[in-house]
């Protein structure tokens, strides 16, 4: 074993006890470093899918037309060019078939579901209360959304086969106290119909659980006297990544508004990010009063140990050398410390995941939601290492910068 590493390990020895917090310090630094990302992280991507799973990963919408306005080039010359924030829109989707051959054409799509939507009452013998019709196909929406997987009672097959049958949601269901083949009136400006419930679905999504009704197309049509056209076209992605770049592709091609998945939920997206931002800054907070405290120790070291550090500078180590020796005893802390907080990171983030907690409003989960991503490790172990490398390097210069000769001559003194 190098000489350097020896005399690294026996000054680490004299501090143990100071070194071993530190250890620990970093050890729980990083360890909640990994839980708190895991959980934020998870929620974050479980209401992705949540989202995905529910209204698509782009929905096309109203036709448009730029409007044009005409620049004077000089010299009596002119040209016109497109007004994009000036469009002019048209409500819905006239040519729902057309519009669906050509988003099917894109590499990226992956399924294509017509809908067409409006608003109605909703009466039963408890109560009456306003509702949003939904008109599908339903093999083509299963394409889209995750409804298949939501459903808590009754079955998709009940509702294929009948035409009179819908599907509502668990809330409006508890609100209406609404049972799988109970009866229900709904009620537009110049229709009353009756319909019959064939199941119940649960997305998690309380303004979507509380509101909407599954109708087959045909009888929303009939209810909602639209016979032709659709409210908008749900579109499932291979790649929900990249619904951005997609959508304005869509737009140029189609002439209709397409609204990807990051416009449409911007605002959550953007407080998942924030929380992920300051829970990692605030356990990144116990790193840094480890590396203090490593700092320190480190420090105390030079100061105690300058009788050694002369004689090895005596007998022939260089300022090199004596930096190496400071370095090693950080190297030894950092993978120390990020291995124990790599493997509390793992018991903490499966513990949590047992957690059972009931959370219902933007998405339905029964406990913690957490992703397990080698990210965050490494994350975690980037932060350490910056520290430790603060926290060891300005005693090590200190320590290099000892001369042999002032170190004798201050004992004589």
């Amino acid at each position: 074993m190098p000489l350097e590493i020896r005399m690294a390990f026996r000054f680490l020895w004299a501090k143990k006890r100071a070194m071993l917090m530190s250890v620990a310090g970093i050890g729980c630094g990083v360890g909640f470093f990994i839980l708190t990302q895991a959980q934020t992280s998870g929620f974050e991507q479980f209401y992705i899918r949540t989202i995905l799973g529910t209204s698509g990963a782009v929905q096309v919408r109203d036709s448009f037309q730029d409007t044009l306005r005409t620049m004077d080039a000089g010299g009596g010359g002119g040209f016109q060019i497109a007004q994009r924030e000036a469009r002019h829109y048209v409500e819905g989707v006239a040519e729902p078939t057309a519009v669906r051959e050509a988003l099917l054409e894109f590499e990226n799509v992956l399924g294509v579901s017509d809908v067409v939507e409006g608003s109605a009452g909703l009466r039963t013998t408890f109560r009456q209360d306003s509702v949003q019709v939904y008109g599908i196909r339903l093999e083509d929406h299963l394409s889209v959304s995750d409804l298949g997987r939501q459903m808590v009672r009754g079955d998709l097959g009940r509702f294929r086969d009948n035409p009179q049958g819908v599907l509502v949601g668990a809330v409006l269901a508890q609100r209406m106290q609404l049972q799988v083949g109970d009866s229900l009136l709904i009620e537009t400006l110049d229709q009353r119909r009756r319909y019959r419930v064939a199941g119940v679905y649960e997305t998690g999504v309380r303004e979507i659980d509380r509101f909407r009704v599954y109708f087959h197309l045909s009888e929303a049509r009939s209810l909602l006297k639209r016979p032709f056209g659709a409210s908008f076209l749900q579109v499932s992605l291979r790649e929900p990544g990249r619904a951005r770049q997609d959508s304005e592709r869509m737009e140029e091609v189609l002439g209709h508004f397409a609204y990807s998945w990051q416009e449409r939920e911007q605002a959550w997206l953007e407080v998942f990010r924030a929380l992920r931002v300051s829970s990692g800054l605030t356990v990144a907070a116990i790193i840094l009063i480890a590396g203090l405290g490593m700092f320190n120790t480190l420090a105390m070291i030079v100061m105690e140990k300058t009788r050694e550090i002369a004689i090895l500078r005596s007998i022939g180590f260089q300022r090199g050398n004596i930096v190496r020796i400071f370095l090693w005893q950080g190297g030894f802390v950092l993978v120390v410390g990020v291995l124990a907080g790599w493997i509390l990171g793992v018991v903490l983030t499966y513990g949590a995941s047992q957690i059972p907690i009931r959370i219902r409003g933007i998405f339905a989960t029964d406990s913690f939601i957490v992703n397990w991503s080698w990210a965050h490790y490494f994350t975690a172990a980037a932060i350490t290492a910056v520290v430790v490398a603060l926290a060891t390097f300005i005693p090590a210069k200190r320590a290099a910068r000892l001369e042999p000769g002032d170190v004798i001559r201050n004992s004589s003194a």
